[in-house]
C-alpha cells in the first residue's frame, strides 16, 4: 500500500489514478468533517467534492505530503464554515430556505452524532488523523502506520490518547 506522501508525489506528476486513491482513502473522513459543521448530508457531500477539487488544484503547495489527509480535512472544514455562513446570511436577508438544523431528517445529523464529530475535530491533528483513518475509513493500525509513515506503536498510542480525550470531552459536555 502506498503512503499518502507517495501518492501525492505520483499525482503531482500527472497520475490521476493516484489522486483517485487519495480521494478513496480520505473521502469518508472529509465527509464527516463537513457533516459535523453543516449537519446536512447532501450539503456535506457537495463540500467534500469541493474540498477535493481545491486540494487537487493546490496540491503543489502542500509542504508535508504525508499530511494530505489532515490538509484536505482542513480545507473541507473551512469550506463548510463558509457554506454555513453564506446560508445564514441568506436566511437573515430573507433569501434562503430553512436553517441547516431545520432540514428534514433525511439530510440531518442527530445531536449526539454532531457532538461526537465536533469532539473529533477538537483533537490534535495527528490524533484526529489516526482516529478518522481507523473509525471512519476502517483502516487497521498497521494500515494506518503505512499510510502515515509512523511506527505501529506510535499509531496505537495516538489512537489510545485520542479515545481518552474524546471520553473526557464527551463526559464533560454531556452532563
Amino acid at each position: 500500500m502506498q503512503s499518502d506522501s507517495e501518492l501525492v508525489q505520483v499525482a503531482l506528476h500527472g497520475d490521476r489514478q493516484a489522486y483517485g486513491r487519495l480521494f478513496e482513502r480520505h473521502e469518508r473522513s472529509v465527509l464527516a468533517v463537513a457533516l459535523a459543521v453543516l449537519g446536512d448530508y447532501h450539503a456535506a457531500q457537495d463540500v467534500t467534492q469541493e474540498a477535493f477539487v481545491t486540494a487537487y488544484v493546490r496540491l503543489g503547495s502542500l509542504r508535508r505530503r504525508a499530511s494530505f489527509g489532515v490538509w484536505v480535512r482542513m480545507i473541507a472544514r473551512h469550506e463548510a464554515i463558509s457554506v454555513r455562513r453564506k446560508a445564514r446570511q441568506a436566511q437573515n436577508a430573507g433569501l434562503g430556505g430553512p436553517e441547516p438544523t431545520e432540514l428534514p431528517n433525511d439530510g440531518t445529523v442527530d445531536e449526539q452524532t454532531r457532538l461526537l464529530l465536533d469532539a473529533v475535530m477538537r483533537l490534535p491533528s495527528h490524533e484526529q488523523e489516526v482516529l478518522t483513518l481507523h473509525y471512519f475509513e476502517g483502516h487497521p493500525v498497521k494500515g494506518i502506520s503505512e499510510i502515515t509513515g509512523r511506527p505501529v506503536g506510535t499509531v496505537t498510542m495516538q489512537l489510545s490518547r485520542a479515545r481518552a480525550r474524546l471520553r473526557r470531552w464527551l463526559k464533560e459536555n454531556l452532563r
